[in-house]
């Protein structure tokens, strides 16, 4: 069956199907398919109640993503703690690719958090600040969305290596794309390389994963990738994905 079979197929069962009967199907169809298949897929979907999310760690998907819908909503989740460096790649992407990007802020300043909660909440209590920070403000900017996109790979963390390519988002009760889910860190370095893609340059100062500056410390050679995010506080997410 094409992939326009199965768009086909799923525009007829809308009508009595919801989404997550959407989801089971996409799922086992679009597995095997490329990432441009699956963002094609979701664009034909969902239309303008689709965008995708960014770390501005770089602009892989945000390629990808805009080759097939220019103009996109594109979320960016302005912590008030990001490097100057992300916040720079951020500016770059909006001169550089055809897409929307939206700030998405916490309902407190950060001066205001430590103002209510105390200083370096990130230290004392980093699930809680990242709950603050990151994952309600995406709750509230997914709102008006049926389906985001996300770059997250199997390969990442033994807490991603069952993803699906599309799935449920069961805590926002919507569609999540994952059309690199079963990219190896090979197929990204390749890809950014064929395509000049942008990158966060605190990559070339050995921080494989970025996220808040104050919970971000660099890799050394051999170390895994992610261990450079909240060394030491017990914790490998910040609660987006999971």
């Amino acid at each position: 069956m094409s992939l326009v079979d199965i768009e086909v197929g799923l525009r007829q069962q809308r009508g009595t199907l919801d989404l997550q009967d959407i989801v089971e199907s996409a799922a086992r169809f679009l597995e095997d398919a490329s990432a441009l298949e699956i963002i094609r897929w979701a664009a034909a979907t969902f239309g303008d109640r689709l965008c995708l999310t960014s770390s501005m760690s770089d602009a892989l998907l945000i390629d990808l993503v805009s080759r097939v819908k220019p103009g996109i909503d594109v979320l960016f989740i302005d912590t008030g703690y990001h490097f100057a460096e992300t916040i720079g790649t951020r500016d770059a992407v909006r001169q550089v690719y055809d897409v929307n990007v939206i700030d998405v802020k916490p309902s407190r300043t950060v001066a205001e958090q430590e103002r209510d909660l105390g200083p370096r909440l990130f230290g004392r209590n980093p699930d809680l600040c990242c709950y603050l920070r990151k994952v309600e403000p995406l709750n509230r900017a997914l709102e008006p969305y049926l389906a985001w996109i996300s770059g997250i790979r199997r390969d990442e963390a033994s807490t991603r290596a069952g993803v699906k390519v599309v799935e449920w988002d069961a805590k926002r009760q919507m569609v999540k794309i994952n059309p690199i889910a079963r990219w190896t860190q090979e197929d990204v370095d390749n890809y950014m390389a064929d395509n000049g893609v942008l990158i966060n340059p605190l990559h070339y100062d050995n921080y494989p994963s970025i996220g808040c500056a104050p919970c971000t410390r660099q890799v050394a050679p051999g170390e895994d990738p992610r261990s450079g995010r909240w060394a030491g506080m017990g914790k490998t997410e910040c609660g987006l994905h999971l």
